[in-house]
């Protein structure tokens, strides 16, 4: 009995018994003076900032979910005698196992990756340009006294990747890790969270360096004990390779890549693709002549049909605005129609969905008929280097002990980040469909560029969220 008592299965003990220890302000007070300890040394072994704890004794401040767990933890130690054993990377933040995630630190720095820790305050504008302004509403922003506009930083990539870039080794191979708090406004919940991850610049190996970041994001995934994380893999740049082949106008193949990447829209967007019949010829005509006119004049043609129809105003959007939005339309759908073949090809292409191994061959046999068909207009090697890249990094992984047979690629899969470049992954359980992934990454060699470095620099990386998988954990 004893040992189920043992400190490592309290918070199970606890449960079942419906108790809790005391963490009144008197108590916490009362326990931190027996113990001989300063309100900053109880802080840093609870994992949270001088300013919370104070504001516990004071009973100023309840601390509730993650945070309340953590303390409880910290009174049960204390009130047994056992202490708390001094962390080699200690973790700020009441993550309700802050050892695990010092464990898992430890890992990655015995592995052989440096820790950096960028600075939490950065400037706005690299995080802006890069994944847009629809940040800016979860970014808790403020500026300089000379006006610069700046903010807590909402990932860890950017700011590891601007740190390698402002250092003596920017042109050199570097592999990186990191653990600290990142900072996004949320509905629910702090807007304060642990982010681990790792970054590798300038590494060549392109399908090893893959291999490594997803086996270590498995090996992060089973250091926390989570049996059910699933892995779903995509490749962007393999995509993109193969609607080059195709007859796609670029506008079109923008917007299909930007579907892939958001998640959303790529069903409405085929849909809008598909060969055109006798009873839109009328329609497709009309669109194409007010593409093909001048612009002025078409605006115009539109603003008198809308005035006519007695429309002067639509959700606050005036005549003007909405002939600028039907125009812009009208560009896309003149030009939607594709080939019964080429959208046949594109459609089957996207529809591959399988283990790695078997979507391998599925993708070989979609693009060996576009091109039998003549929807691959241009036979391409760079699409053949990437399948032959994608078998390499498939017996990597398994090498690497990867369970390919569990895992799923989806050529339609993407990640709401605009900088990826190639490989892209997630892990995630389904047993809790809203937790959001545990741990995912990718390859983004376009980001150093755009962040300032002279040409585009190889990057493979991974962000593991840790309160994700610690609550998957429990």
């Amino acid at each position: 009995m004893q040992k189920f008592l043992d400190f490592h299965y309290t918070n199970a003990y606890l449960t079942f018994m419906n108790a809790e220890p005391d963490i009144s302000a008197r108590a916490l007070a009362a326990l931190r003076e027996r113990t001989g300890l300063t309100q900053a040394a109880a802080a840093a072994e609870i994992g949270v900032s001088q300013a919370t704890y104070s504001r516990w004794e004071k009973e100023n401040n309840e601390p509730t979910g993650a945070a309340r767990r953590a303390l409880a933890d910290w009174v049960i130690r204390r009130s047994q005698g056992a202490g708390v054993p001094s962390l080699a990377y200690p973790v700020r933040l009441g993550i309700s196992d802050p050892e695990k995630a010092s464990e898992l630190a430890a890992i990655l720095g015995t592995a052989g990756y440096a820790r950096v820790e960028p600075p939490i305050l950065q400037p706005a504008g690299p995080f802006l340009d890069v994944s847009g302004e629809d940040l800016r509403r979860r970014m808790f922003l403020t500026s300089d006294g000379e006006g610069n506009e700046l903010c807590l930083r909402p990932d860890l990539t950017i700011p590891t990747a601007r740190m390698h870039l402002a250092g003596a080794d920017a042109g050199r191979e570097a592999a990186y890790f990191y653990l600290g708090p990142v900072f996004r406004q949320r509905e629910t919940g702090s807007g304060e969270v642990q982010q681990a991850g790792i970054e590798i610049f300038g590494r060549l190996e392109r399908e090893a360096t893959e291999a490594e970041i997803v086996a270590r994001s498995a090996e992060a995934i089973k250091l926390y004990g989570i049996t059910d994380a699933k892995l779903t893999l995509g490749d962007r740049a393999l995509f993109t390779a193969f609607i080059e082949e195709l007859a796609i106008p670029a506008a079109w193949r923008r917007r299909l890549m930007r579907d892939i990447a958001r998640q959303s829209g790529l069903g409405r967007d085929l849909a809008a693709l598909a060969p055109a019949t006798n009873g839109d010829a009328e329609h497709t005509a009309f669109l194409a002549a007010l593409d093909g006119a001048d612009p002025k004049a078409a605006k115009a043609v539109v603003e008198d049909m809308l005035a006519i129809a007695g429309i002067s105003q639509v959700g606050g959007r005036t005549v003007s605005d909405i002939a600028e939005r039907f125009l812009e339309q009208a560009r896309l759908r003149a030009s939607a129609s594709l080939s019964e073949d080429t959208h046949k090809a594109l459609s089957d292409f996207l529809t591959v969905e399988s283990d790695p191994a078997s979507a391998l061959g599925e993708l070989r046999n979609v693009i060996a008929r576009a091109r039998t068909s003549g929807a691959a207009t241009k036979d391409t090697s760079a699409l053949d280097t990437l399948l032959d890249g994608f078998a390499r990094r498939n017996t990597l992984l398994a090498e690497r002990g990867v369970d390919l047979k569990t895992a799923t690629f989806s050529a339609a899969f993407g990640r709401q980040l605009d900088y990826y470049t190639g490989l892209v992954f997630e892990f995630r359980t389904s047993r809790i469909p809203n937790l959001g992934p545990l741990v995912g990454g990718g390859r983004y060699d376009g980001l150093l560029s755009a962040l300032g470095a002279p040409k585009p620099v190889a990057a493979v990386g991974c962000a593991m969220f840790v309160e994700r998988m610690t609550e998957a954990a429990s």
